[in-house]
């Protein structure tokens, strides 16, 4: 079982190896923001679609490629050979290996989450994995669970894991492009999975004993989630997710809540037509704010820290359709959306965005193939 003998000093690790090795994309482009000024500065390259990455408390980095590929950054350079042993996945349109997480107790029991499509007779569905890294290689690996029905479709999968305080883990399910079915809890489509870390079922979930609804479920009624974090002070799970022609939304996820997908959208089918009339309903949970027209969130952080000064505690959302970051601010209850800026704009489809461990922003852009830092001036 691995075991991190450098965690004393991770800060200092990471620091000293990032800003070693990192390379500003141009050196002498200030990029500038409501509250301050910064710079880009390229710290892996040469990647194909990265979808998640994940910091060792080492200083490495481990980067899901959409392919079905898991890649090591370390010692200041991408290592030329994938990991070995990497599940097999799916990977057809929106499909493959997905996300990645540590365990919050990594440090102890070494364990690595990877969200990936898993194929299967019908198709594929989303599923979570648990791993531990041993050299070059996953070990010990354990498949924790696995959606249904199996499909064809080749998009919608979610997929973003998350960590409560209490150890429960987190898997968002899209609603596999058949939206109909995200209101129907007999399956996990449009859904997100609540479970112990070794992926048994909590007994206090929402559904436990319910008819017609599966034991997993958390919450219901979401189309695609691809953004899912902890609030750094609430310590609730939020999440986004895309809608179609707008109605992207933001949410705070509730045990047992329904999101309403498709019976409420502030969003609109891709031809123009109306999807529903209703933007709230009684019994559906409204979101906390919505983008219309569509941004495309994927990849979401809160500003932690003091290395932003005027970004604490502000939301950070990617953006792949519109190529960007944008900055979020929140009013003091948490509950309502004030202000928005749009920053790193066209430099790329944005798919994840992380803190890092050094107390730095991050960003993984697919267009390229590459993970950049934000860097204060």
């Amino acid at each position: 079982m691995p075991k991190t003998i450098l965690s004393p000093i991770l800060v200092t690790i990471a620091v000293l190896l990032f800003s070693c090795k990192s390379t500003a994309i141009e050196s002498s482009e200030i990029h500038s923001s409501e509250e301050l000024d910064f710079s880009l500065e390229v710290i892996v390259e040469g990647l194909d679609i990265p979808w998640g990455f994940a910091f060792l408390p080492d200083g490495r980095i481990l980067i899901t490629e959409r392919r079905g590929t898991l890649r090591v950054f370390e010692n200041g350079r991408l290592h030329p050979d994938a990991i070995n042993a990497v599940p097999e996945v799916f990977a057809r349109g929106q499909g493959g290996l997905l996300d990645i997480v540590l365990h919050p107790d990594y440090d102890e029991n070494g364990w690595i989450y990877i969200s990936y499509s898993k194929p299967g007779d019908g198709g594929a569905h989303t599923a979570l994995m648990r791993a531990q890294l041993e050299g070059h290689s996953l070990t010990n690996q354990e498949v924790l669970f696995v959606g249904s029905p199996k499909t064809s479709a080749r998009q919608h999968f979610g997929s973003r894991i998350a960590f409560d305080d209490d150890n429960y883990v987190y898997l968002s399910i899209g609603d596999r492009g058949d939206r109909n079915q995200a209101q129907n809890p007999e399956n996990y489509h449009g859904v997100v999975v609540r479970l112990h870390d070794d992926g048994s079922i909590p007994e206090d979930n929402p559904f436990i004993g319910v008819d017609g609804y599966q034991p997993e479920i958390f919450v219901y009624g979401t189309r695609n989630i691809q953004g899912m974090t902890i609030h750094p002070v609430t310590r609730e799970i939020w999440s986004h997710e895309h809608g179609p022609r707008g109605g992207d939304e933001i949410n705070v996820i509730r045990s047992g809540e329904n999101y309403g997908w498709p019976k409420v959208t502030h969003g609109r089918n891709y031809s123009g037509t109306s999807i529903t009339p209703d933007t709230t309903l009684p019994g559906m949970a409204d979101p906390l704010h919505h983008w219309t027209p569509s941004i495309a969130p994927s990849g979401m952080a809160f500003v932690t820290g003091d290395r932003y000064p005027g970004w604490e505690g502000n939301v950070m959302v990617g953006a792949l359709r519109q190529q960007k970051i944008e900055r979020v601010i929140l009013d003091e209850s948490q509950s309502r959306v004030i202000h928005r800026e749009r920053l790193v704009q066209n430099m790329g489809r944005v798919r994840d965005v992380r803190m890092g461990p050094d107390g730095y922003l991050y960003y993984s852009e697919e267009s390229v193939g590459r993970i950049i830092r934000i860097v204060p001036l």
